[in-house]
């Protein structure tokens, strides 16, 4: 298709906006999917997706729609996640557009992502087009919204839309908006190749099948291809594009999004970000591609029966195919045995990668505390980077450890401003700026708690923000309250490891590195926690929290007492003190070398310690 005639665009907004039914409407308005097959949230096509209501993997849809100048325009349409967590997948469907409908909720407004997602699309000079979604509903404040989208990121009135994606309100409007508004792709056609991989999965028949934006040049179905930077060649085996079916073409032309089955062994070999290009005709220079993903999230994986564990190898390597964000590497644990050390984005992105190993490969996993990865200096001048306590090296070695922080920004309603400080502060969250969003309206009550929302913005450490922040942020503002951050580098702190001994002996899997100031309450909390879970044994069980050779804090399990005596019916007393004193001598042997199970619930117990 002549490149005038196609229009390239993603949909970006903050969580539970209405990105993925909007994209219903646009299939339906557009005739994409017959309407006895179209389903809610169509191209969430992952179980998880639709149990949880929230988009994981961005989507590529090509869409068929006749403008109001009678020609057929072929848009591509990109889905993206809303999660803080898959904000990687955002930024890698923008690079492959030249425009984006901005969608804001009509009842809500702008939400912390709704500016994040924004900054991010004017980095990459996109055609915002700003649409204000659910004005149906009943508490929907379509104007006040609008003024708000106005106000913050220099609209004009008339470039405002307004339409109802449940009902399907504006929807021919909204068509028509992206045909005049977002500017067709630009690159030579008769060039060398050049396509930008945005995404991949991996097809046991196909190989790695990469998700590509053609920027010059046009890619055949047949031939040889190459990745420019590794080098790697590969026969194409099919080309074609998503809608929503895959359909095969016999080539994707300069402007195009669409998929090439590269027939390559390993997703490796064809990074996202990487270009694409054919070995008869290379590019000279591949194209700008993405930051490489860093895990920020580090947490053991082990299998619940140690019989298990090449199968939660074989398990995750399946996995990682068709998410290059997950890594893993062997480690072993005192208490848990055989397992792996997985870096993750966050921790729902920990949560639905456990889910799917249970699930998909039915695999069932004990997981430990989550940690985030810390940078050591150590006195011999060497750095080293660590993304397990049990890694840490001996006090004596280390002149310093830093910890990463983040750029934290939280849109709450002004009602509850003391509240949302109060729990930035007890993280050690630091003050940057506050600002008013959106003052009262022309009625001058402010009775809802939408009414007048501030902007705050902090620099705080990851780890405080990693467990349960975002709970405790939703609880302290009845729900109203939004975040967003971003990962700003690391800064040295007072840090301690907090070990965890039951009966003597160090549970690695427990361990954890915190702020100092922190620890105590921490430790204390801990060993309460674990006094309650670990099952009574015949023998005393002490549980300590220590740092370094220091204990902190003690609970004691005591001992399960075995009645002896229930045996004998009177008879001499010197039965039964021959009796008793067997069982404690017993018990002495026992408390030698005997060993304690401690049950999954202990661990867990980590993540739900109140802080």
């Amino acid at each position: 298709m002549n490149a005038s005639r196609i229009r390239n665009f993603c949909i970006i907004a903050h969580i539970d906006h209405g990105k993925s039914t909007l994209a219903d409407r646009l299939l339906q308005a557009t005739g994409a999917v017959d309407p006895r097959l179209m389903l809610e949230q169509h191209l969430d096509s992952m179980d998880l997706e639709r149990e949880r209501g929230i988009t994981i993997k961005a989507q590529a849809v090509r869409l068929g729609h006749t403008a109001a100048d009678g020609q057929t325009c072929q848009l591509n349409l990109i889905d993206t996640p809303g999660h803080v967590d898959f904000s990687y997948e955002v930024s890698r469907s923008l690079t492959a557009c030249e425009g984006a409908l901005l969608v804001v909720d009509a009842a809500q407004g702008i939400q912390a992502q709704t500016l994040a997602n924004v900054y991010l699309a004017m980095e990459h000079d996109l055609k915002i087009i700003p649409v204000i979604n659910k004005i149906d509903l009943e508490l929907a404040e379509p104007e006040r919204v609008s003024t708000e989208v106005q106000q913050a990121f220099g609209f004009s009135p008339d470039e405002m839309l307004y339409v109802s994606a449940k009902s399907g309100i504006g929807i021919d409007g909204l068509l028509e908006a992206i045909v005049d508004r977002i500017p067709s792709p630009t690159g030579a056609a008769d060039g060398p190749l050049k396509a930008l991989i945005f995404d991949s999965m991996y097809d046991p028949y196909k190989g790695v099948v990469a998700y590509v934006r053609v920027f010059e040049g046009s890619a055949p179905a047949r031939g040889k291809v190459r990745v420019v930077s590794s080098g790697a060649e590969s026969e194409l085996l099919e080309a074609g594009f998503f809608g929503p079916t895959p359909t095969v073409v016999q080539q994707l032309e300069a402007g195009e999004v669409g998929y090439l089955a590269t027939g390559l062994k390993s997703v490796g070999e064809a990074p996202v970000g990487d270009t694409l290009t054919m070995a008869s005709d290379p590019a000279p220079e591949a194209l700008k591609g993405y930051e490489p993903l860093k895990p920020m999230v580090f947490a053991g994986l082990y299998p619940a029966d140690g019989e298990d564990y090449l199968g939660l190898r074989e398990a995750l390597e399946k996995l990682q195919l068709n998410d290059a964000a997950l890594s893993y590497v062997p480690e072993t644990s005192m208490a848990l045995g055989n397992g792996f050390r997985c870096g993750f984005l966050g921790l729902l992105h920990m949560d639905i990668v456990q889910e799917r190993l249970e699930r998909e490969y039915g695999v069932d996993l004990l997981a430990t505390s989550p940690s985030v990865a810390y940078r050591v200096s150590l006195y011999d001048g060497g750095e080293i980077e660590i993304d397990s306590p049990a890694l840490l090296p001996d006090p004596q070695r280390i002149a310093e450890l830093s910890e990463p922080w983040l750029e934290l920004s939280i849109i709450t309603p002004s009602a509850y401003i003391g509240a949302t400080m109060e729990l930035v502060q007890s993280r050690r969250g630091e003050f940057k700026k506050m600002e008013y969003l959106q003052h009262d309206g022309a009625n001058g009550t402010g009775d809802g708690p939408a009414h007048t929302r501030v902007l705050f913005e902090y620099d705080v450490p990851l780890s405080e923000v990693l467990l349960d922040f975002h709970d405790q942020l939703k609880a302290r503002s009845q729900g109203y309250a939004s975040m967003d951050y971003s990962v700003s580098g690391y800064r040295p702190g007072n840090l301690v490891k907090l070990d965890i001994l039951v009966a003597g002996e160090p549970v690695d899997a427990l361990s954890v590195i915190l702020h100092r100031e922190n620890s105590y309450r921490r430790g204390k909390a801990l060993v309460e926690q674990l006094k309650e879970l670990i099952p009574r044994q015949l023998f005393e069980v002490p549980i300590q929290a220590a740092i370094g050779g220091r204990i902190i804090s003690r609970e004691t399990i005591r001992a399960l007492r075995k009645d002896v005596l229930a045996k004998l019916y009177g008879g001499d007393v010197t039965r039964k003190q021959k009796l008793l004193k067997k069982q404690a001598k017993g018990k002495k042997r026992m408390k030698r070398v005997g060993s304690v199970e401690i049950p999954q619930e202990a661990f867990l117990s980590v993540l739900k310690v109140e802080r």
